[in-house]
């Protein structure tokens, strides 16, 4: 049995399957290549909004009659908005399967945004904003997007701003859609145990009559970075430090080298360098990790932690030790083989999740036009070298390239 099924239907939406056999959960979304970077100036926060929106309405159902459909039968529903991508998703038994597909393409391509249901809506993510807000471990990311991506809509924050969000009206919607929807950047994907062939009769049924929409669109390139360092006082007890800067694209060779990088360096596990070399040898920090997020033409390296005032300054020099570190001293055949194991068990891992499969493959399949194996990922990951990952840490780890953003107590 192939890993996954492929098909693009005649309007250019492409439908992408995985059977597994041991499951009674399908898991099932659209994927849109559509994010907040696609916004003009004046539209901040509106791919957000519009995925708000969507629940709101439909050409046939009503806030609640959407709300309800699912829930009803123990199923879920549910959506997010990233930098470049829009998803509409959920969770239901096989048998609800078709009610899902359903109301899944309903509320994708046949909202009608309601004025009434936009007021209401944008109360609720006012709302979200000040959550975010007032956790400043949060902020202090987002807001770090700005340093790095100034001037770029890279750096706008995803939920917009208090002024733009304050703005919208059901035409800025229709615009924003009419400017980047199209068929072919458009992704179906499902995870259960259907076989491909029920999949697609469905998606022939629901997605037939939809219109082919092409769209020529080319997201402006982000290319100005100045490395900066900002410190700003904030209404907290706690010190928190985001250092970094932009990293390799999700075309690049040296990504999956980098992400083994950044995963030994501050990844999920205890024993990462940063963990282990400021959290367990000094008790400096609760909380400290490494990522590295992926863009069409960029990506961002991240090093998060929170610690005491007082104790900023030198946290922040063992950060750069361990840069240092991976800079000047390459792994040995030991070291090298553990790390290349742990990444491999953690993939193997998130692979267990069948939502998280699901939504993996539809992004893969819309950012590279396929969809690697987990063996072909493991065989890029045994390939990759010492001397790789010691040119890499020269190439992306150089400490004059870093940029600081700190939130002090004041």
């Amino acid at each position: 049995m192939p890993d996954y099924h492929i098909h693009t239907l005649p309007n250019g939406i492409r439908v992408v399957h995985k059977q597994v056999l041991h499951t009674k959960i399908a898991h099932s979304g659209f994927i849109m290549d559509i994010g907040s970077r696609d916004e003009l100036t004046d539209q901040t926060g509106i791919a957000h909004f519009w995925e708000h929106m969507a629940f709101k309405g439909t050409e046939k159902r009503k806030s609640f009659h959407i709300l309800n459909r699912l829930e009803s039968v123990g199923g879920e529903l549910n959506a997010y908005t990233t930098k470049e991508k829009i998803c509409f998703y959920s969770s239901v038994l096989d048998k609800h399967f078709d009610k899902s597909f359903e109301l899944l393409t309903d509320i994708t391509f046949r909202s009608v945004f309601p004025e009434r249901e936009i007021e209401k809506e944008r109360g609720v993510i006012l709302e979200e904003m000040a959550m975010y807000l007032d956790a400043p471990e949060d902020a202090i990311v987002d807001e770090f997007d700005a340093v790095v991506y100034e001037g770029h809509s890279l750096g706008s924050n995803i939920l917009g701003t208090k002024e733009s969000v304050s703005g919208f009206e059901k035409q800025d919607f229709l615009r924003f859609i009419d400017r980047n929807l199209s068929t072919d950047a458009l992704i179906f994907c499902s995870v259960s145990n259907l076989p491909f062939d029920k999949v697609l009769r469905l998606a022939e049924k629901y997605l037939g009559d939809i219109p082919e929409i092409k769209k020529p669109r080319k997201r402006v390139p982000f290319t100005a970075y100045t490395p900066k360092s900002i410190t700003l006082e904030k209404p907290i007890s706690q010190a928190h430090c985001v250092i970094g800067s932009p990293a390799y694209a999700l075309s690049d060779d040296r990504r999956i080298p980098f992400f083994m990088l950044v995963n030994l360096l501050g990844g999920p596990g205890m024993n990462s360098r940063l963990n282990l070399a400021v959290r367990e040898k000094h008790g400096l920090v609760y909380t400290i990790d490494a990522n590295y997020a992926t863009y069409i033409d960029t990506g961002l390296l991240t090093i998060y932690f929170g610690t005491e005032k007082k104790q900023l300054k030198r946290t922040t020099s063992l950060v750069l030790k361990e840069l240092q570190k991976l800079r000047e001293k390459p792994l040995g055949s030991l070291q090298l083989h553990t790390a290349k194991e742990q990444l491999m068990g953690q993939l193997a891992m998130a692979e267990e999740s069948n939502m998280g499969l699901m939504m993996m493959i539809g992004k893969s399949l819309l950012d590279q036009g396929k969809v690697d194996s987990l063996n072909e990922i493991f065989a890029q990951i045994k390939n990759i070298t010492a001397t790789d990952l010691l040119d890499i840490a020269n190439d992306a780890l150089r400490e004059d390239q870093l940029s600081f953003l700190n939130y002090v107590p004041g």
